[in-house]
């Protein structure tokens, strides 16, 4: 049980920092600084926050994997990361980048979380 529950924390924390790192660099022009800095900077600076973002996702897939000791299949992992990073976007993107949440991006979370029910069900 621990060993899940860390694996799942290193996955929200990764992808705090993958929401940054790949959607961050849209906010970055509020930073004047960075804008002289052009694309090359730009991708300087998200390398670096991605840097972090793998220091997390290596060792939660590492501890979260079966054969390692873990809960989850690799399938089950991947589908458990993919479903982590919508709600991490979900919330960085309404609360720290503004945008409105509508309804049709409800629904279509709520079919991936359907799938993510399909992806654990053993049938």
């Amino acid at each position: 049980m621990y060993r899940t529950l860390l694996c799942i924390s290193f996955l929200i924390l990764s992808n705090v920092f993958m929401t940054f790192a790949w959607y961050g660099h849209l906010q970055f022009a509020k930073w004047g600084f960075v804008q002289k800095w052009g694309l090359v900077g730009i991708v300087l600076i998200s390398w670096f926050i991605a840097l972090f973002e793998y220091a997390f996702q290596v060792p939660a897939n590492k501890m979260g994997f079966i054969e390692q000791g873990g809960s989850f299949t690799i399938f089950e992992l991947k589908t458990l990361q993919e479903i982590i990073s919508l709600s991490v976007f979900l919330v960085i993107n309404t609360l720290v980048f503004g945008q409105r949440l509508q309804w049709n991006h409800l629904l279509a979370f709520a079919l991936i979380i359907v799938a993510v029910f399909v992806a654990y069900k053993k049938w």
